[in-house]
């Protein structure tokens, strides 16, 4: 089978993947500091942490819209399985996200008397993750589903290992927040950030290890993907690899580079999504319905594609030329708001 209604869906599923990955590794590092807020008291640290950000936390949050836009045009069948699986967390997360965005405005306009935006802000971005990490732990375990309807409960999601998923995915925000800080600050938020990132690195690691070893035994299904031969000999570079770069961010955490350390969290995050990766595909509706099934028909995806080949380079390019532009230390009594 070689023709357009094959490579449509596969070439949709890498698009919606690469808006995942850009929107964790983007917005995470924005919302990771939404996270250190409770443990960053000084007003001046705030200030500086927050406007590390503020040329970029907007334009970060576009890859969840594409994501979300796309799945919707693209995988009709699974947007609408997914969303009523899990409702509440996402409307919850969207709540969290406008406090979020509203906070970080008004924190400045509303000085001295700024207390409640702060807390706006920190858990904006606390139940935010929370959320995002509870959805990803559902979809792992699977979604109930019967006549290509979701056949599930309201709470389906409500169970352990979503709850471990979206502790684990604050911890891992968190980090890329520290990483963040040590590119853009300087002197005692600096210095502390590099000590926090070597504790939520050592955490990040163990919430994974317990990632690992817990999802084989919630789903047959990834058991036999991950520990049957010969595919334990095929995808052990992964573990293996994920292993090399926490040495290194170790590594480089202590030898005080300031860019390496973000770099070696960033490529943690993909490693994790890689091996998610791997042990849904080819489900768009673990354990149920593929690429295929859940597609849209080959004329909506290949329209849709032509808008997207034009312009997903555009964003690609505005999101670098703004990261170059704003490049640098961050000061005290500096910003861009």
């Amino acid at each position: 089978m070689t023709d357009m209604s094959y490579f449509l869906p596969l070439i949709w599923a890498g698009l919606l993947g690469l808006a995942v990955v850009l929107y964790v590794v983007l917005d995470g590092f924005d919302l990771g500091l939404g996270i250190l807020f409770p443990i960053t008291p000084a007003e001046q640290d705030r200030d500086v942490m927050m406007n590390t950000v503020a040329p970029f936390w907007d334009g970060n949050e576009t890859w969840l819209v594409f994501g979300g836009g796309g799945l919707f045009v693209t995988f009709p069948l699974a947007y609408a399985i997914i969303m009523p699986a899990f409702y509440l967390p996402i409307i919850i997360m969207l709540l969290a996200l406008v406090f979020r965005g509203v906070a970080f405005e008004f924190r400045w306009v509303s000085k001295p008397n700024h207390r409640f935006w702060d807390i706006a802000f920190a858990w904006g971005s606390i139940i935010a993750t929370f959320m995002q990490g509870i959805i990803l732990g559902g979809f792992i375990l699977g979604i109930s589903v019967k006549d290509n309807a979701f056949a599930g409960g309201s709470f389906d999601w409500l169970a352990p290992f979503p709850i471990f998923t979206g502790l684990a995915l604050v911890v891992g925000y968190a980090l890329l927040a520290c990483t963040w800080l040590l590119i853009k600050t300087e002197g005692e938020l600096a210095k502390r950030s590099r000590e926090r990132a070597k504790i939520l690195l050592v955490v990040v690691l163990i919430a994974m290890a317990v990632v690992s070893f817990w999802t084989p035994l919630v789903s047959e299904r990834i058991a036999e993907r991950w520990l049957t031969w010969p595919n334990i000999l095929y995808l052990s570079p992964v573990p293996l690899l994920s292993t090399i770069v926490a040495v290194q961010c170790w590594r480089s955490l202590n030898s005080k580079q300031e860019l390496a350390p973000f770099l070696y969290a960033t490529a943690l995050f993909l490693l994790g999504f890689l091996g998610l990766a791997i042990s849904t595909m080819p489900y768009m509706v673990p354990p149920t319905l593929t690429f295929w099934q859940a597609a849209a028909p080959p004329s909506s995806q290949g329209f849709m594609l032509v808008g997207t080949l034009i312009l997903l380079p555009a964003v690609l390019a505005y999101t670098v030329f703004t990261y170059w532009t704003f490049r640098g230390k961050v000061r005290p009594g500096e910003g861009y708001h």
